[in-house]
C-alpha cells in the first residue's frame, strides 16, 4: 500500500479576508525574502569552499563573519513573518504550529 502524502492532500490555507492583489503582493514578498535568503547562503557557502583552501585571508573571515551575521538576522526576520526555515529545532515557532502550513521554503 502506498503511503500517502497527508500535506499534499489538504487543501492550501486561503485567508478570504485578502484579495487576489493583497495575495499577490504577499507571495511576491515572500519570494523576495526568500531569494535575499538564498543569495546570502550561496555566498556563504562560496566563502566557505575559499576559506578551506585560504585559512589565513583575513578580508575573506571577516566577509564570511558579516554574512553569517547578516544570514542571522535575515533567517530571523524571515521566521516571524512566515514560519519556521528548518525543523528538529533548528528554528523556533509561533503558536499555532505553523511547520505543516504551505509553502516550505524547498517549494518557491
Amino acid at each position: 500500500m502506498a503511503e500517502r502524502n497527508e500535506r499534499a492532500d489538504r487543501p492550501e490555507r486561503t485567508d478570504k479576508k485578502k484579495t487576489p492583489e493583497q495575495l499577490e503582493r504577499d507571495n511576491a514578498a515572500y519570494d523576495l525574502d526568500l531569494l535575499e535568503l538564498q543569495r546570502v547562503d550561496f555566498a556563504l557557502v562560496e566563502l566557505t569552499l575559499y576559506l578551506d583552501t585560504h585559512p589565513t585571508d583575513m578580508q575573506a573571515v571577516q566577509q564570511f563573519n558579516q554574512l553569517a551575521q547578516r544570514r542571522q538576522q535575515l533567517a530571523a526576520e524571515f521566521e516571524m513573518k512566515y514560519g519556521p526555515l528548518m525543523q528538529f529545532g533548528h528554528s523556533f515557532t509561533r503558536y499555532p504550529w505553523r511547520w505543516a502550513e504551505s509553502p516550505w521554503p524547498w517549494q518557491v
